[in-house]
């Protein structure tokens, strides 16, 4: 039996034709049918053009017919025999197409425009048919290729058929009455629910008091300078969202470890010292403790992805399998800047930084769930002096567009790391920290004031009682304040009668970098 030998040097090879001996699915007929009725029918073109491309023709002669109308269609020029000519000639394409003559045979091919919608999605499915077995002959081929690496294979694989998959979900305008059923319906759950919220908890009181929780399908994006605590206060909300309220979470850690990240939620869940953690040097005690208080955290429902680098097509591609998979109800990104827009073409880091984030939000419209995506700020902020170390919209890093695409802009604010140990009327700032709402699209802004522990690495509802000192119960009453980007003026902390400020009782190192 003869040997067989194979080339495994070639690294780029034409795809796969599976279409040998086959005609590839095409309607010419329906084709000549539908572009002949744009040239009989002034307002043919707007019913197909939100189904149509141009390569969706199999005929390359139609391809460039139906070019040449969209662009007399974009100058709002009218569109007949002789301005498509005219067009075609521009274009240096008229001889292409078979001249003016073939121009005249294609409204003979139809005696009406009534049927252009249904023959233009007829041609649509066509094109599909053809995409996908280009799709299967390319990954065919690199199948074959000892040099491709089968993950990434996978991975492109099921973007590039999510991709044409995206284009073929055309979405009509709605009646308002179906919607507006929805609304009601959706108002009664939540009236039924003793939180009175209508998204997803993030388990603060007076945060989740003004959200509502976190809404279905918004992008919100939460910023911050390098040691304000972003990833201590995604990671607090994950372990309530996921603990406390058996929500599915979705956690995207780019720039640390799942170890590095699990060890912070044990830290946070157990109130063991990290160093502990880090070097499992714990006593006899403490693993006791270890051992009883991380029951909970073990069968929480927290999805931990930390690829590195992760590009928005490889991102949307684990969101929708997470959501079938396990019906995830939150997605956070740790964080923003990191990603990529590869296969996207961005022309510089501004324009990428803006695909990723309208991605992001059209994701989050897609999949219905709200996504929590960390963000750095520039370093004006250090550059402020006093109260101006308050983060601002303008300080939102790289991109405009992020500010323009999210539905909620959050800052995350420690004045004590600017040694700023109290405020205007002399309270106690040490051990707090503001979470300031600069955008809400469908809410209020405002100011929620919440208890940083370092040594814990989590975030707390903060509490106060008739005389202002700070203590933790079971049922907290936390403190707002108005936002000074949005309001005149705000509340200040109060001192006891005895002219105590609020002080949190722990010592701890001040400046800890989480």
């Amino acid at each position: 039996m003869a040997e067989r030998k194979y080339n495994r040097t070639q690294k780029t090879a034409e795809p796969m034709d599976l279409s040998m001996g086959k005609m590839p699915p095409q309607a010419l007929e329906l084709e000549e049918a539908v572009l002949g009725a744009m040239l009989l029918e002034k307002d043919a073109f707007a019913t197909v053009s939100e189904i149509l491309k141009p390569e969706c023709f199999y005929k390359e002669a139609h391809q460039h017919i139906y070019t040449a109308i969209t662009n007399l269609f974009g100058k709002e020029q009218p569109v007949d025999m002789l301005t498509v000519t005219e067009e075609l000639r521009r274009m240096g394409k008229i001889e292409e197409v078979g001249g003016a003559f073939y121009i005249t045979q294609l409204t003979s091919r139809v005696a009406s425009a009534a049927h252009i919608e249904y023959h233009a999605r007829i041609i649509y499915q066509k094109y599909l048919q053809r995409e996908v077995i280009h799709l299967s002959g390319t990954f065919q081929t690199k199948a074959y290729d000892e040099s491709v690496d089968v993950e990434d294979l996978l991975e492109e694989a099921e973007n590039s058929l999510f991709m044409l998959s995206q284009g073929s979900m055309k979405r009509d305008a709605t009646q308002i009455n179906p919607v507006i059923s929805d609304a009601i319906e959706k108002i009664q759950l939540a009236g039924k629910r003793t939180d009175g919220l209508s998204g997803v908890p993030s388990g603060f009181t007076e945060l989740d008091r003004i959200t509502s929780g976190w809404q279905a399908s918004d992008m919100v994006v939460i910023a911050a300078r390098p040691a304000m605590g972003k990833t201590a206060f995604v990671l607090s909300m994950a372990r309530n969202m996921a603990v406390k309220y058996k929500q599915g979470v979705a956690v995207f850690s780019l720039e640390m470890s799942n170890i590095q990240l699990v060890n912070r939620l044990i830290v946070a869940e157990t109130e063991l010292p990290a160093d502990k953690i880090k070097n499992g040097n714990l006593d006899a005690f403490e693993w006791k403790q270890l051992d009883t208080k991380i029951k909970e955290l073990i069968d929480a429902p927290i999805f931990v992805d930390d690829t590195a680098g992760l590009s928005i097509f490889e991102l949307r591609a684990k969101c929708r399998r997470l959501k079938k998979q396990h019906d995830i109800k939150i997605v956070i990104i740790d964080y923003l800047q990191l990603m990529s827009a590869s296969g996207m073409n961005p022309g510089n880091r501004q324009e990428e930084v803006s695909m990723i984030s309208r991605s992001l939000k059209g994701l989050a419209k897609e999949l219905n769930i709200p996504i929590i995506a960390l963000s750095q700020l520039n370093r004006g902020v250090e550059s402020r002096t006093g109260d101006g170390k308050r983060p601002q919209l303008s300080d939102l890093r790289e991109s405009g567009a992020i500010e323009q695409d999210a539905d909620m802009v959050l800052f995350i604010h420690r004045p004590e790391y600017y040694k700023i140990t109290e405020d205007e009327h002399g309270n106690s700032l040490i051990g707090l920290a503001e979470i300031i709402i600069a955008k809400h699209r469908n809410g209020a802004t405002g100011d929620v004031r919440l208890r940083f522990r370092p040594e814990a690495i989590r975030f707390e509802d903060l509490a106060i009682d008739n005389y202002g000192v700070g203590f933790d119960m079971d049922i907290n009453v936390p403190v707002t304040l108005g936002s000074k980007m949005n309001e005149p003026a705000s509340t200040s902390l109060p001192a006891d009668n005895f002219g105590n400020s609020f002080s949190p009782g722990n010592s701890f190192e001040r400046d800890a970098q989480f």
